[in-house]
């Protein structure tokens, strides 16, 4: 036995209480590394390196240490100098390491739930008691007339173009065409549409064309047309009836005279062609020196018009002077006027190949459509614009005298219906039901109690 050895048995055997018989440790072993073992000289320590970590642990700050009540005592450092496991009851102290671990994750906790229970507002400063803020936007109430539009395709230009067939050839050389205009030229009444054998057929404004010889004694409203026609070129001494009388055929030479034609005083189906008004070329067909024997040209309109296959669900929609609003593609807008509403028809939908459905067309896309034409009287309005596609808005529908607010000022409830934010002159804010009516550009109309001219709604999107 050592010394060291031999001193504590001494002290133990005449009981000076320096040794705790409990423990079996010396007084001051819990005070740290002050505590000091005797050796004799030469003698290496022993010393379980397990005990020197217990050591170290108990010389941590006091805030690292176990709080009291938690079993952090001596028991709990228990085991003798060399090492040994702790007596039966005792525990184990846990490293700093993990009651660090532990103590964040009670912050984390804590703080999830502070945010649970919504202490903090937006800025981190409201408390659970603060009232929430009102509507971002408010709108004002207002009284007015609303008007529900359809808004179809259309395409901009002018319009169908028609065909002017040449007379079939008389005699040799009558047939032969010796001049025609180029496209997109305009040709106007009493000027020339094409040249055969060098004679000039000209354009007369009417809508029925000339079907046979008209000569003095003939009556109709294609003698009429042709009076008026003289007339509106500067011819006179006739009175423009329906009858082709001796001072008709006078008036007729005079012109024959100034075309460069025989002074016959009779006019015949081909002396001249005749539509609605003046004409621009779209595409010449036939070229000088060829035989007049086909379609010499096709033509349109010189105003350009707005046209639109229309889906018979909105018949209704159109008739003859119904107003309309044109979008062209640079968004500008012009006015239009529905002057020509034509039957229903169903496109073919046979591709060329023999193959169709029942009723030899092929299902799916043949909608019955009503074809629509407008026109535009400001033309400077188009601008540019030879041919385009454009988007034309009918009225459907119009309501007067109604109470409108925003859509994006109804709020959907619960169940179904609609309601509005009211809000007051102080900042209150009250919900509302209301009864939606029409809804038309970006406006619903409403009705509902407290709803009325001038009633500040918030708009909460």
């Amino acid at each position: 036995m050592t010394a060291p050895d031999e001193t504590r048995e001494r002290e133990r055997e005449a009981g000076t209480g320096k040794f705790d018989e409990a423990k079996e440790q010396p007084r001051g072993a819990g005070e740290g590394s002050g505590a000091l073992e005797l050796h004799t000289p030469g003698e290496v320590s022993e010393r379980d390196p397990g005990a020197v970590a217990t050591a170290r642990e108990e010389t941590l700050p006091e805030e690292a240490a176990p709080a009291p009540g938690g079993g952090g005592g001596d028991e709990e450092r228990g085991g003798d100098e060399g090492g040994s496991p702790p007596q039966a009851g005792g525990r184990r102290r846990r490293p700093l390491r993990t009651s660090l671990i532990v103590a964040a994750a009670i912050a984390v906790v804590a703080a999830a739930g502070v945010a649970t229970t919504g202490v903090f507002g937006d800025d981190g400063s409201a408390t659970a008691g603060d009232a929430p803020a009102g509507p971002p936007k408010t709108a004002t109430v207002e009284r007015t007339t609303l008007t529900r539009t359809e808004t179809v395709d259309g395409s901009l230009g002018y319009g169908d173009a028609t065909a002017v067939q040449a007379p079939a050839a008389g005699k040799a050389g009558a047939g032969i065409i010796t001049w025609v205009p180029g496209d997109g030229d305009t040709v106007k009444r009493g000027g020339t549409a094409y040249r055969i054998a060098e004679q000039k057929v000209p354009l007369l404004y009417g809508s029925t064309p000339f079907y046979r010889p008209l000569t003095p004694g003939t009556e109709g409203k294609d003698v009429e047309m042709l009076e008026k026609n003289l007339s509106a070129l500067g011819f006179t001494g006739f009175t423009v009836d329906d009858t082709y009388d001796a001072a008709t055929a006078a008036a007729v030479r005079d012109w024959q005279d100034d075309l460069g034609r025989p002074e016959t005083g009779t006019v015949q189906p081909s002396d001249a062609v005749v539509a609605p008004g003046a004409r621009r070329v779209a595409e010449v067909k036939a070229t000088a020196g060829a035989p007049a024997n086909g379609p010499v040209l096709t033509w349109t309109g010189t105003e350009r018009t707005v046209t639109v296959d229309l889906d018979v669900q909105f018949e209704d929609l159109v008739d003859q002077g119904t107003k309309a609003t044109v979008t062209l593609p640079d968004d500008s807008t012009v006015q239009a006027e529905v002057t020509d509403v034509g039957t229903p028809t169903t496109p073919s939908q046979d591709d060329g190949s023999g193959g169709s459905g029942a009723g030899g067309r092929s299902g799916g896309d043949d909608k019955p459509t009503l074809p629509v034409e407008l026109k535009v009287k400001d033309q400077k309005g188009l601008g540019r614009y030879q041919a385009a596609a454009v988007e034309v808005s009918l009225k459907a529908e119009t309501r007067k005298d109604v109470l409108v607010v925003p859509v994006n000022a109804l709020v959907a409830q619960q169940g179904g219906g609609y309601a509005v934010q009211v809000v007051a002159a102080d900042g209150e804010v009250t919900t509302r039901k209301v009864k939606a009516g029409m809804f038309a550009d970006s406006m619903v109309e409403v009705s509902g109690a407290g709803i009325g001219d001038g009633t500040v709604v918030g708009v909460p999107k």
